[in-house]
């Protein structure tokens, strides 16, 4: 049996969020399994509360050179992910991009056939890096019957485009522009791998946390086939939570810092039960508030922050709060005004009551 706090211990110690590391950038990205990548900035803020003396420029430079690649994985959302990651994990999950695609399109792509969608898609991409604006009408000439966005969106699924530079790239701005991944999908999908390295970075955890997380499906095979090898822990709702033997199980009163996250983090997203870090009370603070990004007091979702870039400005809004958890938000909060607006003339955090 373990506790939910002690699952929450267990899941910061994992993502680096008990204390800030030393490592590579590329090596951090690779532990996380890639990292949310929506919103440009994501990842280095995500990075940034992670790493001891975090250097901005370090994953830029990987961006902009192809050692980081941008491209739809996890759930059809963008993801930052290594060159080295790149091919095998979008192999294993390329049947969830068609399958979600399939779903939501199928009906408004004008009769086009898949084939020759990917044959067309492939070769104006090639040709030319094109926004999704861009190819979906390109696409639509082809196929006039046929919407705009649902054709570019499911070319995306059927062809595995990344994001170009200088999306991406810290201190720079760019339309996301996509090209063709210059490598060949592996030729095997089995995402038994991949569930080992979610559980080593999220875990302990449900089959339904990983299918979750992945947009998978059927995972219980994998994880019966997996068993021999896995620790099987209890929650103490009785679910059964699968982990690999060396994840660690740190005890549930270790301290947790503040710890300021973007606004789309795995850490948040990576379960179908998030009770161990989003207590009931502050979900409406998170879903109502969606613009806003997460702030984790003592391990829990308790604060969310957004910033006034003009005004060199950190607005955090939180929950019922201690004098010393305040303090630590309130600092924590200007450390990372130094990375977003390093050149602000009176940098200020305001904490409000959320």
């Amino acid at each position: 049996m373990i506790s939910d706090r002690a699952l929450n211990r267990a899941l910061l110690d994992r993502q680096l969020l008990l204390a800030r590391v030393s490592r590579p950038a590329l090596d951090v990205v690779e532990h996380l399994v890639g990292m949310q990548a929506q919103e440009p900035a994501d990842p280095y803020v995500g990075l940034w509360t992670r790493l001891a003396g975090f250097d901005p420029g370090e994953l830029a430079a990987a961006v902009a050179s192809g050692a980081a690649v941008r491209l739809a994985l996890q759930r059809s959302t963008i993801h930052l992910v290594t060159a080295a990651d790149c091919v095998p994990l979008r192999t294993v999950l390329q049947p969830v991009l068609e399958r979600q695609a399939h779903g939501m399109f199928r009906n408004r792509l004008g009769g086009a056939d898949p084939a020759e969608l990917v044959r067309l898609s492939r070769a104006l991409v090639a040709e030319s890096p094109m926004t999704f604006g861009e190819l979906g009408r390109a696409l639509r000439e082809r196929w006039p019957g046929g919407d705009e966005t649902a054709l570019a969106q499911t070319a995306r699924a059927l062809v595995p485009m990344v994001q170009l530079p200088p999306r991406g790239v810290w201190g720079r701005s760019g339309r996301a522009r996509h090209g063709v991944l210059d490598r060949p999908l592996g030729p095997d999908p089995a995402p038994d791998g991949l569930v080992l390295r979610y559980l080593a970075a999220f875990g302990p955890a449900s089959v339904a946390d990983v299918q979750n997380w992945s947009g998978l499906t059927r995972l219980a095979e994998v994880a019966d086939r997996l068993r021999p090898s896995l620790r099987t822990l209890r929650a103490a709702d009785g679910r059964e939570l699968l982990d690999v033997p060396s994840g660690p199980l740190p005890a549930e009163d270790v301290p947790a810092p503040v710890r300021f996250l973007p606004q789309f983090d795995n850490v948040l997203l990576g379960h179908a039960d998030r009770s161990r870090i989003v207590p009931p009370e502050a979900r409406a603070l998170y879903d109502e508030e969606f613009h806003w990004s997460p702030v984790l007091v003592d391990g829990l979702l308790r604060a969310v922050w957004r910033l006034d870039r003009r005004a060199g400005r950190l607005h955090v809004r939180a929950g019922r709060l201690s004098r010393a958890e305040r303090a630590e938000v309130v600092a924590e909060g200007g450390a990372l005004l130094g990375l977003l607006v390093p050149t602000a003339p009176d940098p200020d955090v305001v904490l409000s009551s959320g």
